[in-house]
């Protein structure tokens, strides 16, 4: 078991730098439960990448909904993140139900159907990045924190989305709101042709203020959470900067934040919680 958890933390040093720098202001005794959860949450995210069609990407799907449930015990053991992530869910009692919701949600990263609605793009991010946060705040010990995970998680997958946006453009599939794009006239050919428009940067901004209207929600929910529950929450401290340097950037050609300060707005926000939603 010792080799699984070890294996998911490299897993996520490699590919969730943010979650694996902010994991490390955690309790020493419960980074290995965090890398294990991350770790699941990068293989679920990269169905699409890893099978490149949407039938491999269900069954890939479906596995991890079996194990979830107990229904695959035997392959379950011999895979080191699922191993470990089973492991997690009895020790520190993390809701499986939810992570079973998480799985559910990714199974629209495997289509080409847009995004439909603002409201389901809501959800969306409810279901993934603010499930994460509140299964990383079960295994801190935390009470009470759907408010602050569903409106943190939401800021933080709606910058994530917008950072991921020529990716998703090149591949022709629409995390931006199909009706966001029509109320600001842009037609979905638009955006997969890289045509950059005064409609397109308007509909850019108005997920920047939904994000940023999230960030502003959560301060209040923020301030009354426990410091050892925290860590779940640190990542969310890239969001802000994330948001301001895409202000008046091409949506195409979305400025990355360096490694150097990322890290160091992490290690901040550890000192100052308050940074987290500034």
């Amino acid at each position: 078991m010792q080799d699984a958890f070890a294996y998911c933390t490299e897993l996520v040093r490699a590919a969730d730098k943010d979650r694996f720098i902010a994991s490390v202001f955690a309790p020493a005794d419960k980074r290995p439960a965090l890398h294990a959860l991350y770790a699941f949450n990068v293989e679920v995210a990269r169905a699409r990448e890893a099978a490149r069609e949407p039938l491999p990407g269900e069954i890939r799907l479906q596995w991890w909904r079996d194990v979830l449930l107990g229904e695959r015990p035997g392959e379950a053991s011999a895979n080191p993140v699922a191993s470990a992530l089973l492991a997690v869910i009895e020790r520190h009692r993390v809701t499986a139900s939810t992570l079973i919701e998480l799985v559910d949600a990714r199974r629209f990263d495997l289509y080409d159907e847009p995004m439909a609605t603002v409201s389901d793009l809501e959800i969306y991010a409810k279901k993934t990045s603010s499930a994460v946060i509140a299964s990383a705040a079960q295994i801190l010990g935390a009470g009470e924190v759907d408010a602050a995970a569903d409106q943190t998680g939401i800021a933080y997958a709606v910058s994530g989305l917008l950072r991921a946006f020529p990716v998703h453009a090149a591949r022709r599939q629409l995390y931006v709101p199909i009706k966001l794009l029509e109320r600001n006239a842009v037609h979905p050919d638009d955006v997969f042709a890289r045509r950059r428009s005064p409609g397109l940067d308007a509909a850019m901004g108005e997920l920047r203020k939904l994000a940023r209207a999230n960030l502003m929600a959560a301060r209040e929910h923020l301030a009354k959470l426990t410091p050892e529950v925290l860590p779940a929450f640190l990542a969310v401290a890239l969001v802000r900067p994330t948001l301001d340097r895409m202000e008046r950037a091409d949506p195409f050609s979305p400025p990355e934040l360096p490694a150097w300060r990322r890290q160091w707005l992490i290690w901040r926000a550890a000192r100052n919680p308050g940074r987290i939603a500034a």
